[in-house]
């Protein structure tokens, strides 16, 4: 009876630091979520998980060494309390290092999504460290372990070609930082969009339609692509526009610029600080042709910025009496040896029946 008491002790100090401790961090979380690092978060929300765990063991461990049990059933309660502790830390600390992962893939790339392969390779490796200490430390020899994984992973691996060769597909192209998720990728074959996310298996792509599309790693790694955001995410656009022959192209010029300036300053996507160009570069069949060059933001602007670009350069088009011409074509018609009206060069001549 005499053991009961001490025994109760350590019990009951054991909760007592549990809840002691869960309420210090929760306090230690409020002030973490007002700093700008993310990280701290990850970290106090892990350690709310691991303490508490610790202390109830602690005070366990303490309640069987007061209690006259025999060698056997000490050495199991330890057993047991030491795996219990091992596994919580080790879940925790799974947790911690892939928060850590995906705050520093956050960071680097500036977008929502992150690259899951990296957080679900770092969780699988502290996962299995923690599993083969765990092991050690209940006198399970895991030297056999080890050299039965590398045989039966020689054999894993010559089964599982295409998976791995998606696997290390993905971590070369997040390694080589060519595709980051929040990119705006086209693939030679056509595929299109911004990357939402690149796990173990497969890149996911949003298109602007705003449907998914699912490409393998090794396919993504061996395709011709273009990436819009890198090495900058700002990119100049190419508009054609063409107007008479009888224009002053000095006002022309003059006029498209001063809509150029309007549409980069006023319109959201638009680069205000980009010089208004144009450039003048075709004779054709009806018109002299020429480009205007456009700063967007990013990729997605674009089609924002032309729109309001041709709606801005009609208007202010109509109300100047510039005329952009519409294709035309003479047709001579012929009957005979008589022409009418007369053939002129590059006319097409149409003979009658």
């Amino acid at each position: 009876m005499d053991h009961l008491v001490p025994a109760g002790i350590a019990l009951v100090a054991g909760l007592l630091g549990a809840f002691l401790l869960r309420m210090l961090l929760r306090w230690l979380a409020g002030h973490a979520g007002r700093t700008r690092w993310s990280g701290d978060d990850v970290i106090v929300a892990t350690l709310r998980t691991v303490a508490p765990w610790a202390a109830v063991a602690g005070g366990v461990a303490g309640a069987a060494a007061a209690l006259p049990l025999t060698r056997a059933v000490q050495h199991g309660v330890n057993q047991v309390l030491t795996m219990l502790l091992i596994f919580v830390v080790t879940v925790s600390a799974a947790r911690v290092v892939a928060g850590l992962v995906r705050t520093v893939t956050l960071s680097r790339s500036g977008v929502a999504g992150s690259a899951t392969i990296f957080v679900n390779i770092t969780r699988i490796l502290v996962l299995a460290i923690g599993i083969l200490v765990m092991l050690q430390s209940v006198g399970i020899s895991i030297a056999p372990l080890l050299t039965a994984l590398g045989v039966g992973g020689l054999a894993v691996a010559l089964a599982l070609q295409d998976t791995l060769a998606n696997l290390f597909a993905g971590v070369h192209i997040l390694a080589s930082k060519t595709v980051q998720p929040g990119d705006y990728i086209q693939l030679s074959s056509g595929e299109e969009g911004y990357v939402e996310d690149i796990n173990w298996r497969q890149t996911t792509v949003r298109e602007l339609s705003n449907n998914l599309v699912v490409i393998p790693n090794g396919q993504l790694a061996k395709s011709n692509m273009t990436n819009f955001m890198r090495p900058e995410q700002r990119m100049t656009i190419l508009v054609q526009v063409g107007v008479s022959y009888d224009s002053d192209l000095e006002h022309v010029e003059r006029v498209t610029t001063e809509v150029v300036a309007e549409v980069m300053t006023e319109i959201t996507g638009a680069v205000p600080e980009h010089e208004p160009a144009v450039r003048f570069h075709t004779f054709g069949d009806s018109r002299i042709g020429f480009t205007v060059i456009l700063g967007v933001g990013e990729f997605s602007d674009q089609y924002r910025i032309k729109h309001e670009f041709i709606k801005r350069l009609h208007r202010r088009y109509r109300e100047e009496d510039i005329r952009i011409p519409a294709p035309a074509r003479r047709v001579a018609l012929q009957q005979g040896s008589v022409v009418f009206p007369q053939q002129r060069a590059g006319e097409d001549v149409v003979p009658l029946a």
